[in-house]
């Protein structure tokens, strides 16, 4: 995934000039604020704001084919197989035709492969597309789940990110959440991205990147 810099006078502003740039929308990046900027007292000591700006789609294609569908559930079986997990996959498209594929694997006692935060899914994951990958010879975007624990989550991370704008649109005080993966964060910053009242954008490094909910200037 690509990370450019973009300068402004303000946050909103270089978002806003990035935007337009990379010819994308707000839910297909990530935001993170490198130096927020200052105005200076007329003019001295004005400071442009700073921002790095992570295109969360780079390179990735949704799996659409009938054919490319069922390889890559007969990787994601066979590697089921190979790890002695008896279990099912199914697969599930969206209407949406840029979603990506989801396989979810269907069993008993399978929280072996979800693991501590979902850890253990996203290395599961990223080695089915890996090797679908290697078949395909393209990068494709593909969704691996266990009895649709994402699917709850995300739908709990939409919730959680309603309260929170409710909160810091009452308080007028920012909220930082808990270090996510990138999927996740991308789930907050989709489900606010058009509420008038805050803006979200990430700070950190790595593992450590959270996402910071925050009233928007008006």
């Amino acid at each position: 995934m690509k990370e450019l810099e973009f300068s402004a006078k303000n946050v909103d502003e270089a978002t806003r000039v990035a935007l337009e740039q990379l010819g994308v929308s707000r839910d297909q990046v990530e935001i993170t604020v490198i130096k927020k900027g200052k105005s200076g007292v007329l003019g001295v000591g004005a400071e442009d704001a700073r921002i790095k700006v992570e295109l969360l789609e780079d390179e990735e294609e949704p799996l659409s084919s009938v054919d490319g569908a069922e390889a890559a559930r007969m990787v994601l079986s066979e590697t089921l197989r190979l790890m002695g997990i008896a279990a099912t996959v199914d697969v599930s498209r969206s209407s949406d035709p840029n979603e990506p594929v989801t396989l979810n694997i269907e069993g008993d006692d399978l929280g072996v492969l979800i693991g501590r935060r979902g850890q253990a899914l996203s290395s599961l994951q990223y080695l089915v597309r890996l090797i679908v990958a290697e078949k395909l010879k393209k990068w494709v975007s593909i969704n691996v789940d266990v009895d649709w624990y994402k699917k709850r989550h995300y739908e709990s991370l939409k919730k959680l990110a309603f309260r929170l704008a409710e909160q810091v649109a009452k308080r007028r005080r920012p909220v930082t959440m808990e270090p996510m993966p990138p999927d996740e964060r991308r789930i907050i910053h989709i489900t606010l991205a058009d509420n008038p009242d805050v803006k979200t954008e990430s700070t950190g490094e790595g593992e450590g990147r959270r996402v910071v909910i925050q009233t928007r200037k008006r």
